[in-house]
């Protein structure tokens, strides 16, 4: 494997420069393995990257934890006893919250590329993200609608029995209250919903021209179905929720023509080529998601801030930790996700969301 030839080659070099050990715990196997597998291979691009340049040599450790929090905790165990200093994750929610209290009495410094919920960093100095919070999509997308002049009328479809779809509704609706967005329909769903036609007629009746959909792509799929047969045109705005729409089995990619979405990494613009093409070299081909954007990024953003802060590989992971709880604040880092990126105290990310538009069936940057 790509990690054990990584450990490997690290003690050759481990003389001359310093070893950091980051480990990485995520879903390898399971449902959600497509998430955890794409941290595991962002991270190591971007672990190859930083040893060929020589300065700082990393070992990568990556620990299975099924997206159970329970083999979650035993995974941080297990990677803690082999060296680790820094751990990059979890990759889901639930295993990080379980994780992040552990790690927090014991001083160990977490970065989680994609467990989005305010639970995991809430009251731990020592965990960051690299995602968006959930309700930050719903604030950033009403002030991107409101600023580009996407349309004057917004209806929103959100889904009721979702927290995911819930908190960015709500974070979108006051943010449109502080703006002056006018909000003419909002409609609910759950997750048995099949028919969107009520949704959708009641958003067309209210002369909504922006539908805002903070919710999966499979309802968003049957919401734009159900348009398109009334012949009801609007902007749809969707989320990160909604990256897969393209690839979905069975969906007519033609229908999701000028979607816009917010969300932070896309394979197709210029800017992430060099990532992208290094990554599917790497990977049978495969196209990497946003997923492995923020593991890439968060190996860059952990690089930045260990220098910062001068940690050496012969500092333990509760110095480190304390060492980068200091230093976060204080750093800046652009990267695949995001231009200026800064941190709060609480944790979370602050950077300029980036909207795409579905243009012949890829995503590429609106025109100014």
């Amino acid at each position: 494997s790509l990690a054990m030839a990584l450990s490997m080659a690290s003690f050759a070099s481990a003389e001359e420069t310093a070893t950091i050990h980051i480990g990485v715990i995520g879903p390898m196997t399971g449902a959600a393995a497509v998430y955890g597998l794409a941290v595991a291979r962002g991270a190591e691009i971007a672990v190859e990257e930083i040893n060929a340049a020589g300065k700082v040599n990393i070992v990568l450790d990556v620990q299975d934890d099924e997206n159970d929090a329970e083999k979650s905790i035993n995974a941080y165990n297990a990677t803690l006893d082999k060296g680790t200093q820094v751990i990059l994750g979890c990759v889901t929610t639930t295993p990080c919250i379980a994780v992040s209290a552990q790690a927090y009495d014991e001083r160990v410094f977490m970065l989680t590329p994609s467990a989005s919920s305010l639970e995991v960093i809430a009251n731990k100095d020592n965990a960051y993200q690299v995602c968006f919070t959930d309700p930050a999509q719903g604030s950033a997308s009403a002030e991107y609608i409101f600023n580009k002049k996407v349309g004057e009328k917004v209806a929103i479809i959100y889904n009721n029995a979702d927290t995911y779809s819930t908190g960015i509704y709500q974070t979108f609706e006051s943010k449109a209250a502080e703006l002056g967005l006018n909000i003419v329909s909002v409609t609910t769903f759950t997750n048995d919903t099949t028919d969107f036609s009520v949704q959708v007629t009641e958003a067309k009746n209210a002369g909504a021209d922006v539908v805002f959909l903070p919710i999966y792509y499979t309802p968003a799929s049957q919401i734009l179905n159900a348009a398109n047969t009334m012949g009801y045109k609007p902007v749809f705005f969707g989320v990160d929720g909604m990256d897969g729409i393209l690839t979905m089995e069975g969906f007519d990619p033609s229908l999701a023509e000028g979607l816009m979405l917010l969300t932070p990494f896309s394979a197709t613009v210029p800017e992430t080529q060099s990532f992208v093409e290094a990554y599917t070299a790497a990977n049978d081909g495969v196209t990497p998601n946003q997923f492995a954007a923020d593991a890439y990024d968060g190996v860059y953003i952990v690089k930045e801030a260990l220098e910062k802060a001068g940690c050496t590989a012969d500092m333990s992971s509760a110095d480190i930790c304390e060492a980068l709880v200091a230093q976060m604040t204080q750093i800046s880092y652009s990267g695949l996700t995001g231009k200026d990126m800064t941190w709060n105290a609480e944790g979370q990310v602050s950077k300029a969301p980036t909207a795409y538009v579905i243009k012949g069936g890829e995503y590429v940057l609106p025109e100014a």
